[in-house]
């Protein structure tokens, strides 16, 4: 490890708590707010009504501890989720995971533009198909253009249209009995339907993507603060994890709020007026509108939009950060198309994959559950091998984790190690 910084150097610019929590906090948490998340959680309210509000605070300091791990990895390290794998792990085990995210994301950030394009219809009448490939270049366009400062800020504002879900779900005017007892008093169904939805639940609010991106961009932000090197980056003081924690931990609540409100959107409206399937976008959007007011119907459209802009470049970028660490080419957003020019083709390709998923034929409401289930498969082992490495003292130095944290990460690991062996099981029941 390299000798531990300050923390009066640690707190210079983008470090301060404020302004670092509505940078990478709010991000991560808006992105896991994807639009896969909302079809996932409109899904879920709709097929069981509030009986699922109480997934919201049972997953939070799930999604906290995932979240400030890959954080801590990326600040003590200085490196990228996928560029520790290649140091310190075989190579077999640094593709199998690999191959694992790639499919992962990539999947997800297709259903994610098919949802978008479905609810941007709603407005704009024009074939979704070419909604699906204005959208991406509109992205890609931005990740190749854009200075990581401006992605960064753009990012951010749109985070805030998750707000809309709010709006959504008072206007769907809900019992306030029925919200109480499916918030405090956890309801499970030993049924096949009930467990993809749980485990679809779990699996879409600890996205593989939000390792990698969150360690991504602590990388990012070091080299913002000007620490180019990987020698300079090793470290982080106990100010830097302090600040983390709390950043992350605002994040993952705005996250989590935005989660309640959408189920409980769909509970207190689709779900009691018996319209327990949702097909498209459009129509868990248009469905409310008769059911909760026009305002809804529109506040709902436009969290799907908006947050659609934020989370398929943070899949597209993550898939190609992941690819060219594993490969060992030069990835940062700092970096201009001519000085990384594999990366940003990594980002053009699976962009451009993700548009073509789009035009086989595939319902986007069900992908985007789908997309949701894929992620709860994928993620146990990672996150597993996050817990290893965060234990590591190769790795860490003298800044493994705690015992609090490890209980945590422990717990979180069963979790959803047991959620999707429930699944399976119904499989064969």
């Amino acid at each position: 490890m390299s000798p531990a910084r300050s923390d009066d150097a640690a707190s210079k610019g983008g470090k301060d708590g404020i302004g670092r929590a509505l940078g990478l906090g709010l991000i991560t948490g808006a992105a896991d707010d994807d639009c896969s998340a909302i079809g996932t959680y409109a899904s879920a309210g709709a097929r069981f009504g509030t009986d699922l509000l109480w997934t919201a605070p049972a997953t939070l300091p799930m999604m906290f501890t995932v979240v400030y791990l890959s954080s801590k990895l990326g600040q003590v390290s200085g490196r990228g989720l996928f560029h520790v794998i290649r140091d310190f792990y075989p190579r077999w085990l640094l593709w199998a995971v690999l191959i694992g995210v790639l499919i992962g994301n990539t999947i997800e950030a297709a259903a994610d533009l098919g949802g978008m394009a479905a609810a941007i219809n709603m407005f704009v009448p024009v074939p979704i198909p070419a909604i699906v490939v204005l959208v991406a270049m509109a992205i890609f366009a931005l990740q190749i253009f854009g200075s990581y400062t401006l992605i960064r800020n753009v990012f951010r504002w749109l985070a805030l249209a998750l707000l809309a879900y709010v709006g959504s779900a008072l206007l769907a005017r809900p019992d306030p009995w029925a919200v109480l007892s499916g918030t405090l008093i956890p309801k499970v169904e030993f049924t096949r339907e009930f467990l993809s939805i749980l485990v679809a639940i779990i699996g879409t609010t600890l996205s593989a993507y939000l390792y990698t991106w969150q360690s991504n961009e602590e990388v990012e932000e070091e080299i913002a603060e000007g620490r180019k090197t990987l020698e300079e980056r090793k470290g982080a003081t106990a100010g830097e994890l302090r600040r983390s924690r709390r950043d992350i931990l605002l994040g993952m609540t705005f996250s989590n709020l935005v989660m309640y409100f959408i189920i409980l959107s769909t509970g207190s409206t689709l779900y009691e007026a018996g319209q327990n399937e949702i097909e498209t976008a459009a129509q868990a959007a248009e469905a409310l509108r008769p059911l909760a007011g026009p305002a809804a119907s529109v506040l709902f459209a436009a969290g799907i939009i908006g947050v659609g802009f934020l989370a398929v470049p943070v899949m597209t970028t993550g898939a190609a950060y992941d690819l060219a660490q594993a490969v060992g080419w030069k990835a940062s957003l700092h970096a201009k198309a001519g000085e990384a020019p594999k990366f940003y083709i990594a980002v053009g390709m699976f962009t451009a994959i993700a548009v073509a998923l789009n035009f086989l034929g595939f319902n986007p409401m069900k992908a985007l559950v789908w997309s949701g289930i894929v992620q709860g498969f994928s993620t146990p082992p990672l996150l597993l091998l996050i817990m290893l490495m965060t234990n590591n003292r190769r790795i860490m130095g003298d800044q493994v984790n705690g015992i609090g944290t490890n209980v945590l990460g422990w717990v979180t690991t069963a979790a959803i190690f047991s959620a999707t062996i429930g699944l399976v099981a119904t499989w064969f029941i």
